[in-house]
């Protein structure tokens, strides 16, 4: 999905207590069901997609039964995700029956995704219908939609959803098309019928729809790969074919660094819209991609579009293919934990900056300029000085949802962009203990390669990384590990940027990363002189605690007005701060908080300052190195 002590000999991880606890409760509800007979259930689901111009969508399931109690579970826990994001709030219109006769059911007063209900003398299906109404902009738009199998099914609780069966098909708008992992097993003109597959496989198997549908294949042997684009206008689907080619370089470049396939076939499924809701969502054999609907047509959507497609192809190796047994859940009611997402998603988040740069998809330029932000964010994060790298994800329960206000001095998805950095760095000491006959690739193809295999599931544990790392360039990886991911540390690892031939500097120059974002994304990231982010229409998002703006008495929530004299417009913010160079003089701000104006100044000098790489020559160049295209 698209977040110091060095003789520590020992990265902290969730104790033997713990995991045997873990264990206990993931198998409990499955050992219950068993005890009662049942440890399989099968399935039968409809889903009426005519309405989802409207964000609508009608589920109708019918489950084979026996009289008795009977508990139902919506699914809570989303693969990918991390986190209890289950959209139970958009389930509605929930009603049961058998035979005809419409059967009462409660919620359960705890977990409140489970539903009991009692099957009647007689009775040997039941049948569930409800609807699901996603909020406007996240799932759908008047021409396309994306159909989450999470978002329109129960299942009978404490079963292993891969022992659950289910028969699914779905019924779309007229003249729509589609595309999906799932097996096809026939097509009627708007009715689609899906193979029998385990519900693991189907939850594991969005479909993309819309009225503008165009279908790219990037390889055909030995296995297809699609590149599936539903739009919300046909001239949103025009593909460069220079693009065309990045995207087919991106699956080689891919299959070469891990050296092996886990999947029978795969499918981007991009949507293009500005309504839709953006999306970047790992699956086995696919991946939901939303982006706006220009992305194929703007230079800078585009080049955020390859870091996203990067990132969730590499996922089908790195979190679904390997993924940390904490992560790992037999159903999708057992919570997840998340204390090795900086390798599920620290790992993925690098190498999907490598990949785009090793296909075309990027210049060298680009990816120096991501990597250079991503640098001077983490290493500007006052809250560096409380909060270690791995509590970010121990507690994505919370990080994930946790308010824009204050991020700074909270840290939030960390473990994406410090991962990042932690995991280059790896690759750059693997590169420099080896004289670079070795690198990270080797790590991956060990880690994550041969041989081919379906898709499938294999766990791991820290352990196993450590073990990994040191068969393929002895290092005392454990200590390195720990310092980095279970310390506070005061500086971000910088040591892939230093020990790889570069150096972080500042400069007036906007750099490319944060130009894309006060243009396309509305905000204006002023972290690197005054230690402010604020909206292009001058609301403040957030402010470093330590730095000029906060000193002044700004906080997160306020509105400037005001910029030295002048109404508040982008431009005269920066001409401001640009002045701070030549002048000692304050930058003067009027600023709305709440239904009070107060003034405020600014004590800076410095000018405008942006994070870039600046080469080193005393040191050889092994970024460059890393970026080099490898299987085109």
């Amino acid at each position: 999905m698209r977040i110091r002590n060095s003789n520590m000999s020992k990265l902290i991880e969730p104790s033997y207590q713990r995991r045997r606890l873990v264990m206990l409760l993931l198998w409990l509800p499955i050992c219950a069901a068993m005890v009662f007979g049942q440890n399989s259930a099968s399935i039968k689901m409809s889903v009426d997609a005519t309405d989802a111009p409207r964000n609508m969508l009608h589920t109708t399931l019918t489950i084979p039964v026996k009289p008795g109690p009977l508990s139902l579970f919506y699914p809570k826990w989303i693969p990918g995700e991390h986190s209890p994001t289950g959209p139970i709030n958009d389930m509605v219109g929930l009603k049961l029956s058998a035979n005809g006769k419409s059967i009462p059911w409660t919620r359960d007063a705890v977990e409140m995704f489970a539903f009991s209900c009692e099957i009647p003398a007689g009775a040997s299906e039941l049948e569930i219908a409800f609807d699901d109404m996603s909020q406007p902009g996240t799932t759908m738009s008047a021409r396309l939609a994306r159909v989450k199998w999470n978002r329109v099914l129960v299942y009978p609780r404490g079963i292993n959803s891969d022992a659950i069966r289910v028969d699914a098909s779905i019924k779309l708008p007229s003249g729509w098309k589609f595309a999906t992992a799932l097996p096809v097993a026939r097509e009627r003109q708007n009715d689609v019928e899906f193979k029998e597959v385990s519900l693991t496989e189907l939850v594991d198997s969005p479909l993309i729809a819309g009225a503008n549908f165009r279908k790219l294949t990037l390889a055909s042997a030995p296995l297809l790969h699609e590149m599936d684009i539903v739009a919300d206008t046909p001239v949103a689907l025009e593909v460069k074919p220079e693009t065309l080619l990045g995207w087919q370089n991106l699956v080689k470049e891919a299959n070469a660094l891990f050296g092996a396939r886990h999947y029978r076939s795969y499918r981007f499924l991009l949507t293009l819209s500005d309504v839709g809701g953006s999306e970047g969502l790992e699956h086995h054999e696919s991946s939901e991609d939303g982006v706006g609907e220009k992305a194929l047509s703007d230079p800078g959507q585009l080049i955020d579009l390859g870091d996203l497609l990067g990132h969730e192809y590499a996922h089908s190796w790195n979190g679904k293919y390997r993924r940390p047994a904490d992560l790992t859940t037999p159903d999708f009611e057992q919570p997840m934990h998340g204390d090795l997402l900086w390798v599920y998603e620290g790992l993925t988040e690098y190498l999907g900056k490598v990949l785009p740069a090793r296909s075309g998809l990027w210049a060298p330029e680009n990816f120096r300029e991501s990597i250079a932000a991503v640098a001077a964010e983490m290493d500007n994060q006052a809250g560096r000085k409380w909060r270690p790298l791995v509590d970010t994800a121990t507690a994505v329960q919370f990080t994930y949802s946790s308010p824009r206000a204050w991020m700074n001095y909270r840290r939030r998805v960390d473990y994406y962009f410090e991962g990042l950095l932690l995991w280059m760095e790896a690759d750059v000491i693997i590169r420099r203990q080896s004289q670079g006959k070795l690198s990270l690739d080797d790590f991956c193809h060990k880690f994550h390669g041969a041989p081919d295999t379906e898709p499938m599931v294999k766990t791991y544990t820290l352990d196993d990384i450590v073990n990994t790392l040191n068969s393929v360039t002895p290092y005392d990886w454990r200590g390195f590990l720990n310092e980095r991911v279970s310390l506070v540390n005061q500086r971000a690892p910088l040591g892939g940027i230093t020990n790889g031939g570069w150096k972080l500097v500042y400069e007036e120059k906007p750099n490319e990363d944060v130009k894309f974002n006060e243009q396309q994304r509305r905000f204006m990231n002023l972290a690197f002189s005054i230690g402010m982010i604020a909206s292009t229409e001058g609301v403040v998002l957030d402010v470093n605690p330590e730095l000029p703006a906060a000193k002044a008495g700004l906080a997160p929530g306020m509105k400037i007005v005001g910029v030295n004299g002048r109404a508040w417009s982008a431009d005269a913010m920066h001409d401001a701060i640009a002045a701070t160079r030549n002048t000692a003089t304050p930058i003067e701000l009027r600023v709305d908080n709440g239904s009070f104006q107060e003034n405020h100044r600014v004590m800076y000098r410095g000018g405008e300052r942006y994070p870039h790489l600046e080469r080193d020559a005393t040191k050889p160049d092994l970024l460059s190195e890393i970026i080099k295209p490898h299987g085109h």
